[in-house]
């Protein structure tokens, strides 16, 4: 059984940082994409930033590059999204997930792919 788990949501003031964490479990990590995604209510869920199997290979969408950074430990089976300069429209539900048989860009671009999905953690951001 595939089970993601995230972590480290919470509220923030602009400017704040967060640390958000999905710990996996019941799949190859070293076969599987990886990535974070959000959703906004009324907005589509959007790919933020996904990695190889094998790590070294990151995708990261336009609106969080420079601020967001992804790492995955495959021997701990938990990946990281640190988050920085968090702003008001960052407010979201930020999930993991997990894919095999994808690239990091095709998993965090395409909405149609199947994915494992964990439950998300919210982010609220807001003076």
């Amino acid at each position: 059984q595939v089970q993601l788990v995230e972590s480290g949501g919470g509220f923030v003031q602009p400017g704040g940082s967060l640390r958000l964490s999905c710990a996996a479990s019941g799949f190859p990590s070293n076969y599987y994409a990886i990535g974070w995604f959000r959703q906004a209510p009324g907005k589509e869920r959007e790919g933020l930033s996904c990695m190889g199997g094998r790590g070294g290979n990151t995708w990261y969408a336009d609106s969080v590059r420079g601020r967001f950074t992804l790492s995955r430990d495959n021997a701990e089976n938990t990946m990281t999204l640190q988050i920085n300069n968090l702003r008001p429209e960052d407010t979201a539900v930020y999930y993991c997930a997990a894919r095999n048989f994808v690239g990091p860009k095709d998993l965090c671009r395409s909405n149609w792919i199947p994915a494992f999905w964990g439950q998300g953690t919210q982010v609220t951001v807001s003076s």
